[in-house]
């Protein structure tokens, strides 16, 4: 494993470990392709991936058709608790699993310090 993975794969980790409430992160490809995860056992990446990579886009073609100007993020609530996509560069997307009890807040701010971290590493 590169540096690179192993500095990625330590920002996912992290993220989970050290926000209350996370489940799970992954990293993804602007084309739905896994690059990173930290993700529950039994977990199907490959699907999570996708499926993160094609809210995003239906997210960011939406604010643009309502001249909402750039997407920032895509959250998806569930009586479980929530999904946040967000951006890490311009050709990942940083995903969040969380618990219904998480502080949005709280981990919206540790995801874009992650994000920023992640986009940083993709130069």
């Amino acid at each position: 494993m590169t540096n690179r993975a192993v500095r990625i794969e330590t920002i996912l980790q992290t993220l989970v470990t050290n926000t209350p409430d996370v489940a799970g992160a992954a990293l993804v490809s602007a084309d739905g392709l896994t690059i990173a995860s930290a993700l529950a056992a039994g977990a199907d990446e490959d699907r999570i991936s996708a499926m993160a990579a094609a809210v995003l886009s239906l997210g960011a073609r939406t604010t643009e058709e309502l001249g909402r100007a750039e997407l920032e993020q895509v959250i998806i609530k569930g009586r479980l608790g929530y999904v946040i996509i967000m951006f890490a560069g311009v050709d990942a997307v940083l995903e969040v699993i969380t618990g219904s009890a998480a502080k949005l807040g709280m981990v919206q701010l540790d995801m874009k310090r992650a994000a920023a971290e992640l986009a940083r590493l993709a130069e």
